[in-house]
């Protein structure tokens, strides 16, 4: 019987396709930087005691395809994280930012920054660039990064954190709980907000293990004196429950998906139209 080698280099259709389709997205990236067609979507984060009553707004990063389709950062950020893509991206999310907290002076509003970006010589600039032309965005920005970035370098994370916290720029560890924080390094970042990752938080009024885990991650915010906030919150019953655990600040579709049209946005367009 002839024997036939295996080539073991040529890919399975899975790998083929999550190949091409990873190619296909960024080229999309790549496209959406060359014309502009990023924009930041607006989701409100509300108090738990008065939950009509917005404490900030977070600005996630949205690009748009040559179709005019809308791109969440889920479909898109695991390519461009570890590409110049994502730190570019990163400084267009900060600009849209600074923008809109210069537009809206009652505004105070989350940015998300990749630990990879620290030090990218652009997003200083565009921060400093902003600060000046607005002295008063400093203490309404808040700038978000993931558990899981901030663990990767901490003493970078940490230095970083130190300088900007001294311009007035607040900090918020995102997805606190999804990744392996090493608590020997927790107490040295002095986060101002802790966001407990939504896989805690789903269907928490009936599930009593997320009840425990998310009762010892509010906690650890309390205890380091953190306003804490509960994501992807969905429900009345959720909401009713996280308020009564004590997170102090609410997050998720229950209260507002997030838009790229904001409400200063709108009241600036009726400005220009009167």
């Amino acid at each position: 019987m002839k024997m036939v080698e295996i080539n073991s280099s040529l890919q399975s259709p899975l790998d083929f396709a999550l190949s091409e389709r990873d190619r296909d997205i960024k080229r999309k990236i790549e496209a959406a930087i060359q014309t502009g067609n990023i924009c930041l979507a607006y989701q409100p984060v509300v108090t738990s005691k008065a939950q009509d009553r917005v404490a900030f707004y977070e600005g996630l990063i949205r690009i748009l395809d040559e179709d005019g389709q809308v791109l969440p950062a889920g479909d898109f950020m695991h390519v461009a994280e570890t590409r110049e893509s994502g730190r570019i991206i990163d400084c267009l999310a900060l600009e849209a930012g600074l923008a809109a907290l210069a537009q809206e002076p009652a505004l105070r509003l989350s940015i998300n920054i990749s630990a990879r970006t620290i030090g990218y010589s652009r997003w200083m600039e565009s921060l400093e660039r902003g600060l000046h032309a607005n002295p008063t965005a400093a203490e309404r920005l808040i700038l978000e990064i993931t558990e899981a970035s901030a663990m990767a370098v901490p003493d970078l994370v940490s230095n970083f954190m130190e300088d900007l916290h001294c311009r007035g720029i607040s900090f918020a560890l995102d997805d606190f709980g999804a990744g392996y924080t090493a608590f020997r390094y927790f107490k040295d970042f002095y986060f101002d907000i802790l966001k407990v990752d939504g896989q805690f938080i789903r269907d928490i009024d009936q599930d009593t293990n997320n009840q425990v885990l998310a009762s010892a991650l509010v906690s650890i915010g309390q205890h380091f004196d953190m306003l804490t906030v509960a994501e992807s919150v969905e429900t009345p019953a959720e909401a009713a429950f996280l308020a009564s655990a004590g997170f102090d600040c609410l997050q998720g579709y229950h209260f507002g998906r997030p838009t790229i049209h904001p409400y200063w946005q709108s009241r600036e367009k009726i400005r220009a139209a009167g």
